[in-house]
């Protein structure tokens, strides 16, 4: 077996990566990764770093030298170009973690946000199409915008969605894009969409992820807040917050990405209440100046601090449509038949995410 990966140093990817390499080791003939030059750190030197890292499996550690000679890095300016590099007559799944996750809704941000997910994922689809078993995408569970119905894992039928932003209609047009252009090479494309991702829950250490993204953002953005303001936080008392361990979502990818399945959205089979979760998230960051409300705060001069005023304008622009969106449910029957979500209480889980980014001081990993 062969496979390129993309996005194998980004908080997903390093954990599929992880996973692939301690479950499907022996299946393994050669793995591409991908990966960007860092400031002076070669994309090879990001790899090595991170294999090397604490936060490795010991299955990596003990198997050295066997997953070096598996293993070749490929500097990601040379993406487009995958005849420099691969073998005429093998095929490849090629496994596509990279993303721009941006939830910006600045039109000016538009252009950038679908170039990075939907024209590069689509150059990427053309150049290695001759080289191709399987295209896997990843890509994310709210491509599907605003619906609040029971969300099935097909989402490829759905006519028109209400996006939040570009980056989940870049996302949901990728995914368009690329069943189509399989049907047409005749190569199979498989579609996966993991949730909000957290903390591990079955890998050591506990509740880790190297970068910290979304909810993360809100606890960072209060805990470094030295202001005495109070503030209100607008949000839909019945919206959910659905997070899915990072670990888990790489354990789902590393078995399916070989089977039938053409699409499958990794969340969790429920979620925590967006008024609990956000109390949950300030109290445990010592932030307690603060009134959650359904009432519409969309103006200037609606703002009653200054505080209030800057996380309106810094990430509460961003936060915002997540916070007050109707409440989505997704049917997790074909997920769990792959792998079952460990269970866990969700409101004890968020609190240890928080701590354990608290205690690391929300610094992201860096390799």
């Amino acid at each position: 077996m062969n496979i390129i990966l993309t996005g194998a140093t980004g908080t997903l990817g390093s954990q599929v990566l992880f996973s692939m390499l301690e479950s499907r080791f022996n299946e393994l003939e050669s793995l591409y990764l991908i990966v960007r030059k860092k400031n002076k750190t070669s994309p090879a030197g990001r790899v090595s770093k991170m294999l090397k890292s604490s936060i490795a499996p010991d299955f990596i550690s003990a198997n050295e030298n066997a997953i070096s000679e598996k293993i070749q890095v490929v500097n990601a300016e040379e993406i487009l170009t995958p005849e420099q590099f691969l073998l005429k007559g093998k095929r490849y799944y090629f496994i596509h973690s990279a993303g721009f996750v941006n939830l910006s809704v600045d039109p000016n941000s538009k252009e950038e946000i679908f170039k990075e997910n939907l024209t590069l994922t689509q150059n990427i689809f053309e150049v290695y199409t001759p080289y191709l078993a399987k295209f896997i995408y990843i890509s994310t569970a709210f491509s599907i915008g605003k619906l609040d119905s029971l969300l099935k894992d097909n989402y490829l039928t759905t006519e028109q969605a209400d996006y939040r932003n570009y980056y989940e209609a870049s996302k949901h047009a990728a995914e368009k894009y690329l069943v189509n252009a399989g049907n047409n090479a005749k190569i199979p494309v498989q579609i996966l969409r993991p949730s909000v991702l957290g903390g591990n829950i079955i890998n050591t250490p506990s509740f880790f992820i190297s970068k910290y993204m979304v909810f993360y953002l809100f606890a960072k953005f209060f805990h470094r807040n030295t202001s005495s303001d109070s503030i209100r936080i607008q949000a839909n008392k019945d919206s959910i917050l659905n997070i899915i361990p990072t670990d888990y979502a790489a354990k789902v990818i590393t078995k399916v990405f070989d089977t039938a399945i053409e699409q499958l959205n990794i969340v969790n089979s429920t979620g925590t209440n967006i008024f609990s979760g956000i109390t949950k998230i300030l109290e445990t960051v010592d932030f307690r100046n603060f009134r959650l409300t359904q009432e519409l705060i969309a103006t200037a001069t609606d703002f009653e601090s200054t505080l209030e005023k800057f996380y309106y304008e810094t990430i509460g622009v961003h936060l915002t449509p997540y916070l007050t969106s109707l409440p989505q449910e997704w049917d997790t029957t074909l997920l769990e038949s792959i792998l079952p979500i460990p269970k866990y209480n969700l409101e004890d889980y968020l609190v240890s995410t928080v701590e354990f980014a608290k205690t690391n001081g929300f610094r992201n990993q860096r390799w």
